[in-house]
């Protein structure tokens, strides 16, 4: 019985029912798209690390490890003494520029014969390797994403470049360009911002680096092989502080929403309330109604929502495939539970002010 009326008075109100089932969903995508957009960025961006096949990473004291904002003050010496310790086989400079204009990229600026030492060179789908100082290389997916092709110019860092090159995605940046070209643009004469290191042996990697921490104290020595575990949101200033805001955001719709929704309930139905008071109804079976109600309705928004995700994301990707979006079960769970809380947090004071109502003034209500 109780059942059937729950899911009529849900069904009552049509329109209502579907605004509130709409806006929990838009607090579950909301959630999901914010942390999967973030968390995806940035596990792609830990991978393409890792994919340039070095043991070590060697940066500026205090660096972050997001390179883009490490900037470039080590000197490019530094890799002539690296490469005298014991146990190294290569050591790639790399030069780390920053471009925001049209879409937000990293470009190495490198030697090629020393970073092709340490990652095994480049997988050229189409044109040539590095060779003039005005040369590119694009990797495979910036060049789906922005349609570019070999031999075409291209302008970024308020350089014009020429497309020498379309290569395999996977070796840190999506784009390449010579370090002197690089270091020229940035003012950053005989700098580097990283330096990459290929032991003889894997089980070195742990002698090498205490090796380097001696020739380098205050430096940041960081293994490859961990570096996915340190991009993280807490790692970056203010990202945390973004995707906690996006979430606080989400519940304010879902409380809202709900709060409204239930509270015209409540007085649309409040005859209805006085007959079930007036036939022996407690206050806790009013309670039960109403929260059940809202439950129901919560439901149906997260289903909603994370499949409103899975079609945002999709259609995303296909409009900008160099985006990673990562949707993950823990946070479809957290997403769903966000939404449950906020709504039931919503539904609380009118599903109290039900239960105060007086039964005679209640079947007196016009």
């Amino acid at each position: 019985m109780i059942g059937y009326m729950i899911v009529h008075n849900v069904l009552h109100r049509p329109i209502r029912t579907f605004i509130t089932v709409i806006a929990v969903a838009v607090e579950v995508t909301l959630v999901i798209l914010v942390v999967g957009l973030t968390s995806g960025l940035l596990m792609e961006s830990a991978k393409r690390t890792e994919g340039v096949g070095a043991d070590i990473m060697v940066q500026p004291p205090s660096a972050s490890v997001f390179m883009a904002f490490s900037g470039a003050p080590m000197p490019i010496a530094i890799g002539n003494k690296l490469q005298q310790l014991d146990y190294i086989q290569a050591v790639a400079p790399v030069l780390v520029q920053f471009n925001s204009v049209n879409g937000l990229d990293v470009v190495y600026g490198i030697d090629p014969e020393s970073f092709r030492s340490v990652s095994g060179g480049f997988v050229l789908h189409s044109g040539t390797e590095l060779r003039d100082a005005n040369d590119i290389l694009v990797d495979d997916v910036y060049s789906r994403a922005k349609k570019v092709k070999v031999g075409q110019a291209l302008h970024i860092l308020e350089h014009d470049f020429h497309v020498a090159g379309i290569v395999e995605h996977g070796k840190g940046a999506r784009l390449f360009v010579l370090m002197p070209t690089l270091q020229e643009m940035s003012g950053a004469h005989d700098k580097a911002s990283v330096f990459f290191i290929k032991c003889d042996r894997t089980d070195h990697t742990p002698a090498v680096m205490d090796e380097v921490r001696q020739l380098l104290p205050r430096y940041e020595i960081r293994p490859l092989k961990d570096f996915i575990s340190l991009m993280t949101s807490s790692n970056l200033p203010g990202l945390s502080a973004f995707i906690n805001t996006m979430i606080g955001i989400a519940v304010a719709i879902g409380f809202l929403v709900i709060f409204l929704s239930m509270y015209t309930t409540i007085i649309e139905r409040t005859r209805e309330i006085g007959v079930l008071k007036s036939l022996g109804a407690s206050k806790s079976y009013i309670i039960r109604i109403i929260i059940s109600e809202t439950a129901l309705l919560c439901v149906a928004g997260i289903v909603s929502g994370v499949g409103l995700s899975y079609v945002l994301r999709s259609a995303f990707i296909r409009m900008f495939p160099a985006m990673t979006i990562l949707i993950t079960t823990g946070w479809i769970f957290r997403a769903a539970l966000i939404a449950t809380v906020g709504g039931l947090l919503g539904a609380s004071y009118p599903a109290w002010l039900a239960s105060r109502r007086d039964p005679v003034e209640a079947l007196s209500y016009e």
